[in-house]
């Protein structure tokens, strides 16, 4: 396979780095803003998009890995884009959800402590993720595929397991939203 884009690191370097820090940014403003306005819909079916969009990456993550391991590159370098693209599309709705719905609290005692380590680690490696993801993907791109596969080692488990988890803490959270009956 041939690289898609000219090989610039200086350049991908700073915009990775650029972009990471935005969306971080981001994020963690969440915390601070709070917008009540009625959409006219409830805002938690965005969560529940969220977690739809976060399995349907970890099911093209996994696609992916078997993909590669048998040597199909091109249906490999598809379902990778199209976990990226939904990621993005998850980074839009997850900051939405949270600008209009605000926090909410895990109620029940008994599973407490799971919840809230799979909340802190999935929390922790989302924070971390997105420049080993972007990186690795650039290094696809401009076809260093030794490099590519070296840094795709570290970046598809803990991106799978942010999938992953995610999915878990929406189903851990979601009795205590206040749209269900």
């Amino acid at each position: 396979m041939k690289a898609e884009i000219q090989r610039n690191d200086k350049k991908a370097k700073v915009l990775i780095y650029l972009f990471t820090v935005v969306v971080f940014s981001v994020v963690v403003s969440l915390k601070y803003l709070h917008f009540e306005v009625d959409l006219g819909f409830d805002i938690h079916y965005l969560a529940t998009a969220n977690a739809m969009i976060n399995a349907s990456v970890a099911f093209l993550l996994v696609s992916a890995l078997i993909a590669v391991k048998q040597k199909k590159f091109e249906l490999h370098r598809k379902l990778m884009k199209g976990a990226i693209y939904l990621s993005i599309l998850f980074l839009v709705t997850y900051i939405g959800h949270h600008m209009f719905a605000g926090e909410t609290t895990y109620g029940s005692n008994s599973f407490k402590t799971f919840y809230y380590f799979i909340l802190i680690t999935h929390i922790f490696l989302a924070a971390i993720i997105l420049p080993f993801i972007l990186f690795t993907a650039y290094r696809a791109l401009i076809a260093e595929f030794p490099a590519h596969k070296k840094l795709a080692r570290i970046t598809w488990p803990i991106w799978f397991y942010v999938a992953v988890s995610g999915v878990i803490v929406y189903f851990m959270i979601s009795p205590y939203y206040n749209w269900l009956p």
